[in-house]
């Protein structure tokens, strides 16, 4: 896997953790519940470098006339010369750090569109990496509508946004290639076990979209269990950004209002990534909402157990714990006591 290689060859590369918590494993009833951590990517506090690096490898080798992403960064930085580049997005914070910690690697300019409300800390942390950003006062879907205008007939500006619409798919689906690291990482970890069932904290659905893709990926052309399926997705989504709940609702792609707050910052989405959408529609098993209430005790309980997780991070647990609490969601989803569930937790609390 050519995105795993690279991320190998990045400072601080290590694969996240995937840990075992037999107390959750007995408090909901099933064989093995197992939190894949990435409270630690790379030198920052989410999964989220996993795609903008990927991403930014591919496009600014593509930019400098190369048919194939560089192999590792120093690589990559001698394809680019002195070309005075700035890498653009918009984010609700973890993606835009990690789209401005790659410019810094690379010496390159980043400017980063933030929408209302971000987190005091969060704009800091993103300063930190020596990006600019910009405070639009806006809901996210209209910051990227603002940061993907920012770009335009300004070839030198590389638009790195991790959600696609139609004429912009490109770069968002490089994005889920680099994810796909994660799920190869849990592949290793686990052996000769396969998931019954993975949960996955969403917003625009990118990386759902490369939990949904990576499915089919051992020997025999599909992931199965020990049953002879293959295991369950588990959609989670805030109740006030359910872009996906609603469109699976709908049986069409639909957009949400967002503009009540969430502490599932990360997940505040209200538009599902065109490239994602067939996927979700087709191959998703199934979506589940949770409140900020929810999101807050499983954070507490993840600590408990060691876990750092934050709001978004701890989203997986809150969803799991709805859907198999639920009589009716537990034996749609063939879960039972022998199951092995997959919670992945995509951000530290820091």
């Amino acid at each position: 896997m050519k995105a795993r290689e690279f991320h190998s060859s990045m400072p601080g590369y290590r694969p996240s953790p995937l840990v075992d918590l037999p107390a959750l494993a007995t408090e909901l009833a099933v064989g093995a519940m197992l939190v894949k951590d990435e409270s630690e990517r790379l030198g920052l506090p989410a999964f989220k470098i996993l795609g903008a690096s990927w991403a930014v490898n591919c496009a600014l080798s593509k930019y400098g006339g190369y048919a194939e992403p560089a192999t590792n960064l120093t690589d990559l930085r001698s394809r680019l010369g002195n070309r005075p580049i700035t890498l653009v997005t918009a984010t609700d914070g973890n993606h835009g750090r990690a789209v401005a910690r790659m410019a810094h690697h690379l010496g390159l300019v980043a400017r980063i569109y933030v929408p209302a409300g971000t987190a005091e800390k969060t704009l800091k942390a993103i300063a930190s990496e020596g990006a600019q950003v910009v405070e639009t006062g806006l809901r996210y879907d209209d910051v990227v509508r603002t940061a993907a205008n920012s770009t335009a007939n300004k070839p030198d500006e590389i638009l790195i946004q991790d959600t696609a619409w139609p004429g912009y798919e490109e770069i968002p689906q490089w994005i889920v290639d680099g994810y796909g690291t994660m799920f190869s990482e849990i592949d290793a970890q686990l052996g000769e076990r396969v998931p019954d069932l993975i949960a996955v904290p969403t917003g625009v659905g990118s990386l759902l979209l490369a939990a949904l893709q990576h499915r089919p990926s051992t020997s025999s052309g599909h992931m199965r269990t020990s049953s002879g399926h293959r295991p369950a997705v588990l959609a989670v989504e805030p109740v006030t950004a359910a872009c996906v709940t609603a469109s699976l609702a709908a049986h069409a792609q639909i957009s949400v209002d967002t503009s009540v707050p969430t502490i599932m910052a990360g997940l505040n989405c209200g538009t599902i990534s065109t490239i994602a959408w067939p996927a979700i529609r087709d191959h998703l098993e199934a979506a589940v909402t949770v409140t900020d209430d929810q999101a807050r005790l499983a954070m507490q309980r993840l600590h408990e157990l060691g876990i750092p997780a934050g709001p978004s991070g701890a989203a997986s647990l809150a969803g799991v714990r709805a859907a198999l609490t639920d009589a009716g969601q537990r034996v749609a989803l063939a879960i039972d006591a022998d199951s092995v569930v997959v919670l992945i937790s995509t951000e530290g609390s820091v």
